[in-house]
């Protein structure tokens, strides 16, 4: 089986060496590209066509949402890994509402940042423990809120009975990424199905009973 192909973005030289010499030593993961900004990560994303991508959110120029956000309009199929010192809502939730299939903080150890790489190519997410904490949390959001707007877009698309391939292709983002919106939503409101989903989506009015 072929190692699978990971993009370090980050504008620190310094962090990426660690970052590379850190998960090189796994023969299943090859670093095929290093970027130092948004645009470089786009740029060459497009060209080296990794399997995961280890985005860090702030940098110079074109940020690490911006750049997820590009990644999902040209249809890439690589899972994006946010690595990054910061866990606020203000960071967390707009990563994740951009098409991010993981995030994790700089903290994490060697063995916690090569198992998230593994889980982000297989379409699993990986979510830092203080971040998975942070969503269960917003379940005490005012319910006009709670859920982001793409969040309720997802919510709607499966009440509608859409798989998540479906979902995927109808909001052009990867079946990962709703993979990560549904856990959201999950964590979010309470449950721990689709089924429930859909049931307290109704209830809160979040959804509406005339769809």
């Amino acid at each position: 089986m072929s190692p699978l192909r990971l993009l370090v973005v980050d504008d620190h030289p310094v962090v990426r060496d660690g970052i590379v010499g850190m998960v090189s030593s796994d023969a299943e993961i090859e670093v095929v590209g290093e970027a130092s900004d948004g645009t470089e990560a786009v740029r060459l994303a497009r060209v080296l066509e990794p399997d995961v991508v280890l985005m860090d959110l702030r940098m110079p120029g074109t940020d690490g949402v911006s750049a997820i956000r590009e990644l999902a309009r040209l249809g890439l199929t690589a899972r994006v890994v946010v690595l990054t010192t910061y866990d606020s809502d203000a960071d967390v939730l707009p990563a994740i509402e951009a098409g991010a299939t993981g995030y994790l903080l700089k903290d994490a150890p060697r063995d916690e940042l090569v198992r998230a790489v593994h889980a982000a190519a297989k379409g699993h997410a990986a979510l830092a423990p203080s971040v998975a904490s942070r969503l269960v949390d917003r379940v005490r959001t005012p319910e006009a809120s709670l859920l982001s707007a793409r969040e309720l877009q997802v919510l709607a698309l499966v009440a509608d009975g859409a798989t998540n391939r479906e979902a995927g292709v109808r909001l052009h983002l990867s079946e990962a990424t709703i993979k990560t919106h549904l856990l959201s939503i999950y964590a979010k409101l309470g449950v721990g199905d689709r089924a429930a989903a859909v049931a307290e989506g109704f209830r809160r009015g979040l959804l509406s009973a005339s769809r």
